[in-house]
């Protein structure tokens, strides 16, 4: 059987996409998941899309983390599922879809995506840095010397942390820049850095202004895939309003046996 795919990625953060409306492709089939998804023996990506029908959306967004299991929400992969349903026809500029952690909006203008991201109301620490959950849950440390820090091996000692069992989290390593934040991560379901994860992002600039280094609500980030802003109101105990923007990117399409 063949099945056609798109590939699209976002500040580097790539992602097969498939238009999966008429029920082609099965979800539950983890093993050709991490397959397609592998850089040697498949297409190559961090994650894959499913674009489903839903009676009151748009569409509905399911994401499945390269090691082929469902995953939570992930913003950079939300901002190329609004790129390929304008770009296929299933939505126009202003889309509703639905997504593991409930509806989104997505603008799209020339060069970027803004993409409404869910309401933080649960914000804690954990062992003096900030643990978020943006749709995904993420852990944030601010560090020094961010291009020379060792995120794999940190990142993995953290991931697995008996702080965050079961499920563990995605690892966050930021450092403040002058005009914004400059962010690597360790993605769980990929168990490696990326080169940009959008909730992490969305994430680690919450993070930076509720410790303090920002009195603005719009912050820029930088990551080692390109760069991305967060826009948001924070109020008491919740932040609202949040906005991830950046560019989402389409690389080619094609058609695989499977």
């Amino acid at each position: 059987m063949q099945i056609p795919f798109n590939k699209y990625h976002g500040t580097g953060n790539d992602f097969i996409i498939i238009d999966n409306r008429e029920g082609i492709f099965n979800p539950s089939d983890t093993i050709l998941i991490n397959k397609l998804c592998h850089r040697r023996f498949g297409i190559g990506a961090d994650g894959l899309i499913l674009i489903s029908l839903h009676k009151q959306f748009n569409y509905e967004m399911k994401y499945f983390n390269a090691d082929g299991n469902e995953g939570s929400m992930c913003g950079n992969g939300g901002r190329c599922a609004a790129a390929f349903a304008l770009r296929t026809g299933i939505a126009g500029k202003k889309q509703r879809f639905f997504a593991f952690d409930g509806p989104h909006e997505a603008e799209i203008g020339n060069e970027n995506i803004r993409l409404q991201m869910s309401d933080v109301g649960s914000i804690t620490k954990v062992k003096g840095n900030y643990f978020i959950n943006t749709g995904s849950p993420h852990y944030i440390r601010f560090v020094k010397n961010i291009h020379e820090f060792d995120v794999f091996n940190e990142g993995k000692k953290l991931r697995w942390s008996d702080d965050f069992k079961p499920g563990g989290t995605n690892v966050n390593f930021v450092e403040l820049t002058d005009n914004g934040i400059f962010v690597r991560t360790f993605e769980r379901g990929v168990e490696d850095e990326t080169l940009s994860c959008g909730t992490g992002v969305t994430a680690s600039a919450i993070a930076s202004v509720l410790s303090g280094h920002f009195d603005t609500n719009i912050i820029n980030v930088k990551t080692p895939g390109g760069n991305l802003s967060v826009e948001m109101k924070p109020g008491e105990g919740k932040v609202t309003g949040i906005r991830l923007c950046g560019p989402a990117t389409f690389v080619y399409e094609g058609k695989i046996e499977a």
